[in-house]
C-alpha cells in the first residue's frame, strides 16, 4: 500500500510540469491558453483585414458599375440625338423637295396658261376667249361710226391680263368704256381694257406681261359681257391702231 501511494504521488507531480518564464514559473496549461489567445487575435486581425479588403473591392465594383451605366446612358443619348438630327435632316430634305416640286408645278402651270393665251416673247392675249366684234366694224352704235378695238367673248368675272409689261396710266371709270384700264408700254404704245366688272391695279403701278389686272364684265355702253381691247399710240380715245396686228407684232399667236 505504501508503494502505490508513492507512485501515485510521483505521477501527479509529473503531471504538474512547470514552465519557467523570466523569474516566474508558469504552469503549462496557462501558457497554452496564452498561445491560443494570441492565435485568436491574429485570426481576428486577418479576418478584419479580409473584410476590409472585400468591402473596398465591393465599393470599387459598385463605382465601376455606376460609371459603366453612365457611359452607356451617354452613348444611348448620343445615338438618340443623332437619330433625331438625321430624321430632321430627312424631313427637311423632303420638305425642300416638295416645295421645289410645287414651285416647278406652279411655274409649269403659269407657262401652260401663258401658252394657252398665245404667249410668245413675254406678250399674251389679254383674256382667254374667242373674237367677237372685230376691229373697224361699222355701226351706229359707236360715236366714231366704227369699232375702235376688238371684243373678246368673256363672261362676267373672267380674269383679264396685261398683254405686255408696262405702267398703269388709267384705272377707273371711262364713260362708255365703263371700268377701264390703260397701260403704257416700253415701246411708247398703249393698251386699253374696257367694260371690266372689277379693277385689280391702280395708276402708277408697274405690271408684268400676263399679270391679272381685273375681271371682265358688262359696265358702260354694252349689249352684253365681254372685254373691249384696244391698242393706241396715245393714252386717249381716237389714237387706236389694229389691236390684233399689234399683238401679232409682239409674237402673240392669234
Amino acid at each position: 500500500m505504501a508503494s502505490f501511494s508513492i507512485r501515485s504521488t510521483l505521477a501527479g507531480a509529473a503531471a504538474l510540469t512547470t514552465v519557467t518564464t523570466g523569474a516566474f514559473v508558469v504552469p503549462a496549461a496557462a501558457a497554452d491558453a496564452r498561445t491560443e489567445g494570441s492565435a485568436f487575435a491574429r485570426c481576428a486581425a486577418v479576418a478584419g483585414d479580409l473584410a476590409t479588403h472585400l468591402a473596398d473591392q465591393a465599393s470599387a465594383q459598385h463605382r465601376a458599375a455606376v460609371i459603366a451605366r453612365k457611359h452607356h446612358a451617354a452613348r444611348v443619348a448620343r445615338a438618340e440625338r443623332a437619330a433625331r438630327e438625321r430624321a430632321a435632316e430627312v424631313a427637311a430634305a423632303k420638305a425642300a423637295k416638295a416645295k421645289a416640286a410645287r414651285e416647278s408645278g406652279t411655274a409649269h402651270a403659269s407657262r401652260s396658261a401663258a401658252a394657252g393665251r398665245g404667249a410668245i416673247g413675254g406678250w399674251v392675249l389679254p383674256v382667254a376667249g374667242s373674237i367677237g366684234t372685230p376691229y373697224h366694224a361699222t355701226s351706229s352704235l359707236w360715236s366714231s361710226g366704227y369699232h375702235t378695238g376688238v371684243d373678246f367673248v368673256a363672261s362676267v368675272g373672267t380674269p383679264v391680263h396685261a398683254a405686255g409689261a408696262g405702267t398703269v396710266v388709267e384705272a377707273g371709270w371711262g364713260g362708255s368704256y365703263g371700268n377701264n384700264i390703260v397701260i403704257r408700254h416700253a415701246d411708247g404704245m398703249y393698251t386699253q381694257y374696257g367694260h371690266l366688272s372689277s379693277l385689280g391695279v391702280s395708276v402708277g403701278q408697274t405690271v408684268s406681261a400676263g399679270r391679272q389686272i381685273g375681271l371682265s364684265g358688262a359696265t358702260g355702253n354694252v349689249t352684253g359681257p365681254h372685254l373691249h381691247f384696244e391698242a393706241r399710240t396715245a393714252p386717249s380715245y381716237g389714237s387706236d391702231v389694229d389691236p390684233l396686228g399689234y399683238l401679232r407684232s409682239k409674237g402673240v399667236r392669234i
